[in-house]
């Protein structure tokens, strides 16, 4: 009994309506990111060879084809860890096809063999706290957009939330009380509850007073009442950086990015002497491995360990007792 092998662009189509949605559910961001590497890939494949998408075979997208497609990616100037991302799409599609076409197991199987690049771990960029609040002071709360600008950053540093976590945050997700916080909705559906200071639950209080009256529950809306893109967001920090400078001049020194104030809190709660375990927890890290980058990249925490130790060439002290009671112990 002779059977009809799937085509490329009905495995492809599948693999997004069926496998991504229904047997994964993968969230929106990681389905968008997956559709742009695709639509990238097959734009290349017919500049290059001049298939349409819709002729193209499984076979058609071998190795050498994909390497070449993520070369001519980084010429034309994304970054590694771009690179690294498409290919992780790719890469996740053939493991579908593998079990879907039994005959594409072979292409499937070099495609996965593709290593993705190693990457330079770059040391995280925060902002100090004359910094920060040189950026807090300098939104014009005299306007309805300076106040939702104000409250919008003061919320973003004090949850340490991603972008899309806040453009995306609801009124109702706020809690106010003897101990108010935020339900935020992460990465990979999921969710955790951080704390907020009285001053970002009095200013939330205060903004939600403002808009309550704007159809909609989003928390930060556009003057459109709308929620914020990710673009508006960097725009808004990139505002208040430039009109901080003017009294703090250190910021000029800096590429800031909204990913920066989850850095800063980040960084702030490590020099603050909160366990970092905790700390990967109040950002929705998936393993503590990727919290330790704050560690790499506080130096003070480090001169403060290597004033403990002695240099080449002293002596080392003997301990002494700096109590009565220790005094004793020592002679036990």
């Amino acid at each position: 009994m002779s059977t009809t092998r799937p085509s490329f662009p009905s495995l492809l189509q599948a693999f997004f309506a069926e496998h991504l949605v229904t047997h994964k559910r993968a969230s929106a961001e990681t389905i968008d990111a997956y559709r742009d590497a695709f639509r990238l890939l097959l734009r290349y494949v017919h500049r290059t060879a001049g298939v349409e998408p819709s002729d193209l075979r499984t076979e058609d997208l071998d190795p050498p084809r994909i390497l070449a497609f993520l070369e001519d990616l980084e010429k034309r100037g994304s970054s590694v860890r771009s690179r690294n991302a498409r290919l992780a799409a790719i890469r996740t599609f053939f493991r579908f096809v593998s079990f879907r076409d039994p005959e594409s197991t072979l292409v499937a199987a070099r495609v996965l063999a593709i290593p993705v690049k190693r990457t330079e771990r770059r040391l995280v960029g925060y902002l100090t706290r004359p910094e920060i609040q040189a950026v807090l002071d300098a939104a014009n709360r005299s306007s309805w957009a300076g106040r939702r600008d104000y409250v919008l950053l003061l919320t973003f540093y004090n949850t340490g939330a991603r972008v899309s976590e806040l453009t995306g945050m609801k009124k109702n997700q706020v809690s106010f009380g003897a101990a108010s916080s935020v339900h935020l909705h992460g990465k990979g559906r999921k969710e955790r509850q951080v704390p907020l200071w009285g001053t970002t639950a009095r200013a939330l209080q205060a903004w939600f007073q403002v808009i309550r009256d704007l159809a909609g529950d989003v928390a930060f809306p556009s003057a459109r009442g709308a929620a914020l893109s990710s673009d508006g967001v960097s725009y808004i920090l990139k505002r208040a950086v430039a009109r901080a400078a003017a009294t703090c001049p250190s910021l000029t020194t800096k590429r800031i990015t909204p990913h920066w104030l989850r850095h800063t809190m980040a960084m702030h709660l490590l020099q603050s002497g909160v366990d970092i375990s905790l700390i990967a927890l109040w950002l929705g890290h998936e393993s503590i491995e990727t919290t330790h980058a704050y560690v790499e990249a506080d130096l003070a925490m480090k001169e403060r360990a290597l004033k403990k130790l002695s240099p080449p060439g002293s002596s080392f002290g003997r301990f002494k007792p700096d109590d009565a009671l220790m005094a004793f112990l020592s002679r036990l």
